[in-house]
């Protein structure tokens, strides 16, 4: 079985979907779209070169031409964030399954509508949250799930990275609530993502950010504590305002027998494994990890996931929602100084704007 792709988007990010879809035997990429033609020109010589193939494959300026090909069948969108929700409806509108980048919506609206779409159109949706599937994140999630570390207590999610003033300056969309959608929900999403799955469901969130670079309108730190449904309590601090330079990431499960914590620029290093019962070469599986292709994972179990009709992919929509759903409860909880409850109703990244609050 081949699956048969279509890419719109053709940035920087859009460079390991084209080498996944490369990688992968059961995949090739069909279409590409994007404003730019000579970005269109350079991901179809990279995909080309990844896989050794001279197929043709098409561009089209116009995404709207490319969803009416019946030769694909997953769109996957890598445009900026606020076009996400638009053109994933529209891929399942066609048919299509897609692949979205997160994160999947700015708005839970957005999110719903993608999710009810996807259930009515039996098509798959798979958001991008790809660390899930490295070695030693899924060994985690693991170990916890089965109660190595007994009951977990709490857990910190530690973003500390640095984002340059050129580095807004670049793409005018970038830092802004309408099109962008936020620090948390952009660099701090794939922690918080992990913190929920290896947790389970959130049912309250209390948070505060701090906003100080005048270039943009979005935050430049976020503190907040999430309560999850079996009682344990979550920490996330996240900045893009670390100087120099990245400090890095981390990832820490504290519990009643045990302690696991991850750190690296893709939580692939561990800095304590103590779990009851759960005997592991470090170094072996640090390694492993190290060496894996998480986004070519994500894209082989979207396969598996559609050509097993009854399987639902790892991150489907209803997954990709509950970390931005904790996302925007902190947002909502900084403006309103009160503890948001979930499921939330409704809430928009443009609820953040000033000149909306005022």
């Amino acid at each position: 079985m081949t699956v048969r792709f279509g890419l719109i988007g053709c940035g920087f990010i859009s460079k390991r979907h084209v080498k996944a879809i490369a990688d992968c035997s059961m995949a090739s990429l069909e279409a590409v779209s994007d404003l730019k033609e000579e970005r269109m020109a350079d991901a179809i010589a990279d995909y080309k070169r990844a896989a050794g193939d001279e197929k043709d494959v098409i561009p089209y300026t116009d995404y709207t031409e490319m969803l009416s090909n019946q030769d694909i069948d997953v769109i996957v969108i890598t445009v900026i964030s606020s076009l996400h929700a638009k053109m994933a409806m529209e891929a399942l509108n066609a048919n299509k399954h897609v692949i979205l980048e997160k994160p999947m919506a700015l708005s839970i609206k957005e999110a719903d509508a993608i999710n009810e779409l996807s259930t009515a159109r039996k098509k798959r949706v798979m958001v991008c949250h790809q660390l899930r599937f490295l070695p030693l994140l899924a060994k985690m999630k693991e170990v916890i799930a089965d109660g190595k570390i007994g009951k977990p207590y709490y857990a910190i999610a530690s973003i500390r990275i640095n984002r340059s003033k050129e580095y807004y300056e670049s793409a005018p969309w970038r830092g802004t609530w309408k099109h962008d959608g936020g620090m948390l929900l952009n660099q701090g999403i794939h922690l918080i993502d992990l913190m929920q799955w290896f947790l389970g469901s959130a049912e309250k969130v209390s948070g505060e950010i701090l906003q100080k670079n005048m270039t943009k309108e979005t935050e430049d730190a976020a503190l907040g504590i999430v309560t999850f449904e079996n009682g344990a309590k979550g920490v996330i601090e996240a900045n893009v305002i670390s100087q120099p330079a990245n400090i890095g990431y981390a990832l820490s499960v504290f519990g009643e027998k045990g302690t696991l914590s991850v750190e690296g620029p893709s939580l692939s290093r561990v800095s304590r494994w103590h779990a009851e019962g759960s005997e592991l070469d470090i170094q072996e599986l640090e390694a492993y990890s190290r060496s894996f292709d998480e986004q070519l994972a994500m894209y082989e179990n979207l396969i598996e996931s559609i050509s097993h009709e009854s399987s639902e992919p790892l991150i489907s929509g209803v997954e990709g929602k509950k970390a931005m759903e904790i996302i925007f409860a902190l947002y909502e909880s900084s403006v309103t100084g009160q503890p948001v409850h979930l499921p939330m109703n409704d809430f928009s990244t443009l609820a953040m704007l000033k000149e909306k609050r005022d």
